[in-house]
């Protein structure tokens, strides 16, 4: 009984997950980010958003253990995914996630530099959408075929905070898990707003005011993380070369 219950949970929240990420530009699309971001249950919002402000704020103290949590979640989610297909949704996705996580050991600056590049491939097909929404929301079929190229801003995003990682390790460091940790925590929140079914209409409607408004959260709360994490990192280094 209690295998059964376990199995259903593991089974709705990756599903869910892989919902949400099934398309680069998620987040300008409210509707249907919320529409599955309710189906995860109360303990799974308090963790993501938990484990989201801990990234947020306190990543780059602790990266590696950042870095192989992302490789780890990115591993199970794809795994679980292209599982489906073959009926083996759990096999393979534990063995892409160990195989992900266990090659970021001995490759931890590339594995840095290849997630940093993917937060900047996120950040910019959500950004790209988003103000495609904004500036051509006179012209529907315009929004749908610019909105439909959010592949061109996920590639200046990737190619910006690629390059990044291997000029500013540090401050690349910093972006991704400031970026990473805002998305998780900002999800988990509208997750767990969600849950309490008297204020559901009232945060779907003011969340769906616009395509820019979810971007909009993420974003502010990744520039808050990472001025915070910038400014603690310089104090830290100050201290070292104080001492």
């Amino acid at each position: 009984m209690i295998t059964t219950l376990a199995q259903a949970k593991t089974t709705t929240v990756l599903d869910t997950v892989t919902h949400v990420f099934s398309r680069a530009d998620t987040l300008a699309h409210p509707e249907s980010l919320m529409t599955h971001l309710q189906t995860l249950s109360v303990v799974w919002s308090v963790i993501f958003l938990v484990v989201g402000v801990l990234c947020l704020f306190n990543g780059y103290k602790f990266y590696r253990i950042a870095t192989i949590g992302l490789a780890l979640a990115i591993g199970a989610t794809a795994g679980y995914a292209l599982g489906t297909h073959i009926k083996a949704p759990y096999v393979v996705a534990g063995c892409l996630a160990l195989l992900l996580a266990v090659a970021c050991f001995p490759m931890m600056k590339y594995a840095v530099a290849v997630l940093g590049g993917l937060s900047g491939a996120w950040i910019g097909a959500n950004v790209w959408t988003s103000v495609c929404h904004l500036l051509m929301k006179t012209n529907p079929d315009a929004v749908v075929t610019a909105s439909s190229n959010h592949w061109i801003g996920a590639l200046i995003g990737l190619i910006v905070f690629g390059m990044l990682a291997f000029i500013l390790f540090k401050l690349s460091i910093v972006l991704l898990t400031s970026v990473s940790g805002s998305t998780i925590a900002v999800l988990g929140m509208l997750a767990l707003l969600l849950q309490f079914k008297p204020w559901q209409e009232t945060i779907r409607t003011a969340l769906s005011g616009h395509a820019l408004i979810i971007p909009m959260l993420v974003l502010v709360a990744a520039t808050i993380g990472l001025i915070l994490q910038e400014t603690s990192a310089a104090q830290s280094s100050s201290v070292k070369e104080a001492s």
